[in-house]
């Protein structure tokens, strides 16, 4: 039986690693958030110590490990500024670390977490769950089959609506999240990645705090994008009643995911135990194209647009 700790344990996400955990036969141990509102655990793990302040955790982990236990993981839930310092901690505390998109903010993080797995012979695994899912995977073969000389055209729409309360947290502010574009579309852009091949190109058409669009280009695909979180941006194709729209067409041909897709942070947590997780060389392409987006200069005529766009801007 695998032992667990958890860092954020209060937020959105959390639930799921806790499912994950439970649902690989492993125990909880310990959790830390700044927030208290963790009823949750009662039905998870109920004798799982938790702590709402940091020094506390440490000194849970570190006695923890003096008496010959120790944790084997520690799941990194917290806000996206936070995740490069937290893996420190659980690489230096003698646990591998299974964290949170995006793992860093900027590509030179990955240098500097990628010593401490060297100084600790302890690893970093991503959530990357779109990896995981059937459809996303039955396009990759699909593609891989393809000749190689084949270019598509895609399509990637993501409308998730948020209220205000969102520019009031941190994940309103650039420098904690990253911006919309890493802090909703960096799982996106590494599903890109995985299917169609390394990146060529990249052009950004539009960049607010509420929406970004933009142009790539990989291997074998011609992308236009586009990411939003405001409601009134929502496509007119929208189901009645919903606040968020995915899509991804290849080809003019609708790729379906939305089943399972928050489901399978437990196919990843098997993962992960089984030694095949998504460490840093994995990550850092997403994390370089969601830097580069975030600074790049606005080219709004070169690179085919969104055809949502013009609507958006028009608004």
């Amino acid at each position: 039986m695998k032992r667990f700790g958890l860092i954020g344990a209060a937020g959105y996400i959390a639930p799921r690693h806790m499912k994950a955990i439970k649902e690989v036969d492993g125990v909880l141990c310990a959790a830390y958030d700044i927030n208290d509102s963790v009823g949750i655990m009662d039905s998870n793990f109920p004798d799982a110590a938790f702590f709402t302040e940091f020094e506390q955790f440490d000194s849970y982990v570190a006695a923890d490990k003096r008496q010959g236990r120790g944790l084997d993981y520690i799941g990194i839930c917290s806000p996206n500024y936070l995740h490069k310092s937290h893996m420190g901690f659980a690489l230096r505390a003698g646990a591998h670390a299974i964290c949170e998109k995006p793992l860093v903010l900027d590509p030179s993080d990955l240098d500097d977490v990628a010593d401490i797995e060297k100084e600790t012979g302890k690893q970093i695994n991503s959530i990357l769950q779109l990896r995981l899912h059937p459809a996303i995977i039955a396009l990759r073969n699909k593609i891989a089959a393809s000749p190689k000389d084949k270019i598509y055209d895609v399509d990637l729409s993501y409308f998730t609506s948020r209220g205000a309360w969102y520019h009031a947290s941190w994940k309103g502010f650039p420098q904690k999240s990253g911006g919309i574009a890493t802090n909703i579309g960096v799982h996106f852009y590494d599903m890109l990645s995985f299917v169609f091949g390394g990146l060529k190109t990249s052009y950004v058409h539009h960049r607010a705090e509420d929406c970004a669009a933009g142009y790539l280009e990989f291997e074998q695909a011609r992308v236009r994008w586009l990411l939003s979180i405001n409601r009134s941006h929502l496509p007119s194709q929208t189901p009645e009643g919903q606040s968020t729209y995915r899509s991804i067409t290849v080809d003019g041909e609708e790729i379906e995911f939305s089943g399972g897709f928050t489901d399978l942070h437990t196919a990843s947590y098997q993962t992960i135990l089984a030694g095949n997780g998504f460490g840093l060389d994995v990550v850092r392409p997403s994390i370089e194209l969601v830097s580069g987006i975030r600074h790049a200069e606005i080219k709004p005529l070169i690179g085919e647009q969104h055809p949502l766009l013009a609507g958006i801007l028009a608004s």
